[in-house]
């Protein structure tokens, strides 16, 4: 299961602390974080694990202080919205690689193609409204590139003068 942050609607939600947590699936008692000690990323969200290729790819929402008091497009300027997807090593939970795909993008859901010997997926990035497609290349690396771009339209009343097309879920083909 994945969580986005720390902290209370009281005290205010911080990044820090986001990540993966283990549980017992007969009792839903946390057992631990799944991620190693050492591997951290800047915010958290969603993920899509494919084991044949001993790797997992998550990605990242944003600043959960930002979010949960509605959207301000200079929190986007600042840094506090994601633009990142990690891949991580499945075996040894740690983060292997980061792929950048765009500044204030917010990558949210992630999916690998549903044949478990493809090292394929997508995610959707939300406020750059682009399918981005990442994939392992022949030297175990990987690598993204934006597949489909929805250009935004002119709206009034809204936080922008542009509406992007605020992809934040799709179907994969198998």
């Amino acid at each position: 299961m994945s969580f986005m942050g720390s902290g209370t609607a009281k005290d205010g939600f911080k990044p820090e602390g986001a990540g993966f947590v283990s549980f017992d699936p007969k009792t839903f008692e946390i057992k631990q974080r799944w991620e190693g000690q050492d591997s951290k990323t800047r915010f958290g969200y969603d993920f899509w694990y494919q084991p044949r290729h001993n790797v997992m790819v998550s990605s990242e929402w944003g600043d959960p202080d930002c979010f949960t008091k509605g959207f301000n497009p200079a929190h986007v300027g600042e840094g506090r919205y994601g633009s990142k997807l990690y891949v991580w090593d499945w075996s040894d939970r740690t983060v292997k690689q980061e792929l950048d795909v765009g500044a204030g993008s917010i990558p949210l859901e992630v999916c690998f193609l549903h044949n478990p010997d493809k090292a394929e997926g997508y995610t959707g990035c939300a406020l750059s409204s682009e399918m981005v497609r990442f994939t392992k290349t022949s030297d175990g690396k990987w690598e993204s590139k934006t597949v489909i771009k929805v250009e935004p339209i002119e709206v009034t009343g809204w936080a922008l003068p542009h509406m992007p097309g605020l992809i934040t879920d799709f179907v994969t083909p198998g």
